[in-house]
């Protein structure tokens, strides 16, 4: 689990590509402004959202596991409730297995779960628990 905010610091500042689990079309939801603050601090932000082909001007895709595999993602930011944040991480587990890849599972405030970090922990999945992702940014780099 990554808790050290100077480990939080270097998470965001390596990554460039960033997949939104239950980005919300609606502009006045917290995941689609999460969005949008993202990509206008230079992130490539790919939404996930079953019930939306696109948002904010991007392709959106069903599942984490629908993005093709050559797009190399660096945080898995989780914007569900706890009560889905195990089928999260779960499928970035599926996501490391399928591509190699070994995104950073961000869970925001009050999604994660005790299942989702066992889940994480099992499969050395990097994970940071209940931080809002943008705060972190602010903390960070403004």
């Amino acid at each position: 689990m990554i808790n050290d905010n100077k480990d939080i610091a270097k998470t965001l500042k390596q990554a460039k590509t960033i997949a939104m689990i239950g980005c919300s079309p609606n502009v006045y939801r917290t995941s689609n402004y999460a969005a949008q603050f993202l990509q206008e601090k230079g992130y490539r932000v790919i939404p996930v959202n079953p019930g939306s082909e696109q948002i904010n001007g991007k392709k959106c895709y069903d599942s984490l596991l629908d993005i093709p595999s050559s797009i190399k993602i660096d945080i898995v930011n989780v914007f569900r409730n706890s009560d889905y944040s195990a089928e999260a991480v779960s499928d970035t587990a599926d996501w490391k297995s399928k591509t190699g890849q070994d995104p950073v599972v961000w869970t925001q405030l009050d999604v994660s779960s005790p299942e989702a970090e066992k889940i994480a922990e099992k499969h050395d999945l990097p994970y940071i628990k209940n931080r809002c992702i943008m705060v972190e940014w602010d903390r960070n780099f403004k």
